[in-house]
């Protein structure tokens, strides 16, 4: 069985009890939760062999942590047990106009410090043929981004698919850095891109006339904009941008499109209305699309559906991971979204 990889952050997630007010009452809902660990942990709930590469500190939240995603069936054999502390984010579930807010409190977290020398990336792929890893993580510190990048190249040279989340979060860029400077060479080692709307503008510096803010979504523009994403960097096999229309905080209309220099391919489009929680949803997209193109090789529409569908249920799901398996994503795709009792 072939492994995929993933390297990033994972952070204890504090979060208010149901749509309160951060603070409202004294309690918090302690979870774990981050972009590539989202990814490993949703995987291996697809039956995919998933390892997840980060460094945790060697202390009892840090157990907890590894303990989680052992829980899962993720693989933790190359996670470092070094480092001062665990990044923390606090999660305020938005409702109706309100929007959800998350705060972070990660500065000097034990992976901002992780070197790419004090990984052995022979070992770290053995059994691999996909590697994922997400934005986020280059954006932590200028260490981090060095080691995302030495990843991405090592997963290349051994000729692993490599897979970027481009995950634009300005909160993030912090040390000197601006996003485009970075995750340009990142991606120059990808394969399959990943993106939202503005990720690829805001992260890669690629503008095209495409108003994320409008209340209608036109296919034609995302065609153009991954057009143009595929001409500057030949790398990429395939393009996909997922396509979130934010009618209010727990009302969404979600699709996604994949571009792969042959076809523009376009998804089904789910209006998801009763948010649960939408923290996480683009992780779950990208674990359906490298599960759907890895367990439908040469149908990339299939793949595309498996993945929209997969994140269409994550918003049903409380917490960062999509706790769905292949069968319940497929019956979605098959048409079976009336959420009827199963006996």
């Amino acid at each position: 069985m072939t492994r995929v990889v993933t390297l990033g952050e994972v952070m204890l997630r504090l979060k208010s009890p149901g749509f309160e007010r951060l603070f409202q009452s004294s309690m918090l809902e302690a979870t774990f939760g981050g972009a590539e660990a989202n990814v490993a942990a949703s995987l291996a709930q697809f039956g995919v062999d998933a390892r997840f590469v980060s460094a945790i500190p060697a202390n009892n939240i840090g157990d907890s942590c590894i303990a989680e995603l052992r829980s899962f069936g993720v693989d933790t054999s190359a996670i470092k047990r070094q480092g001062e502390r665990l990044g923390i984010y606090f999660l305020e579930n938005g409702a109706n106009q309100r929007p959800s807010r998350v705060t972070y409190d990660r500065a000097g977290s034990s992976i901002s410090t992780l070197e790419a020398s004090e990984l052995d990336w022979g070992a770290v792929f053995e059994g691999a043929d996909w590697f994922h890893i997400s934005g986020v993580t280059p954006a932590i510190s200028a260490t981090a981004a060095k080691l995302s990048i030495s990843a991405a190249k090592a997963a290349r040279e051994r000729k692993l698919t490599v897979s970027c989340d481009y995950n634009y979060r300005k909160n993030l860029w912090k040390y000197g850095k601006k996003a485009p400077e970075v995750m340009r060479e990142l991606v120059g080692y990808a394969t399959v891109g990943i993106a939202n709307e503005e990720d690829c503008q805001k992260a890669l510096g690629i503008e095209v006339d495409v108003n994320v803010t409008s209340g209608e979504l036109e296919h034609e523009k995302y065609r153009a904009l991954a057009e143009q994403v595929l001409a500057t960097f030949p790398n990429l096999e395939r393009q996909v941008i997922t396509l979130r229309e934010s009618h209010s905080a727990d009302h969404n209309g979600w699709s996604a499109v994949l571009h792969n220099r042959d076809d523009f391919l376009t998804s089904r489009s789910y209006e998801i209305t009763d948010i649960v929680d939408r923290v996480g949803g683009g992780d779950s997209f990208a674990a359906g699309l490298i599960y759907g193109l890895r367990a439908y090789k040469g149908d990339d529409q299939r793949a595309l559906e498996f993945a929209t569908a997969a994140s269409c249920l994550k918003h049903s799901i409380l917490g960062d991971i999509n706790r769905v398996t292949v069968s319940e994503v497929e019956a979605l795709m098959g048409g079976d979204g009336s959420g009827r009792v199963q006996r």
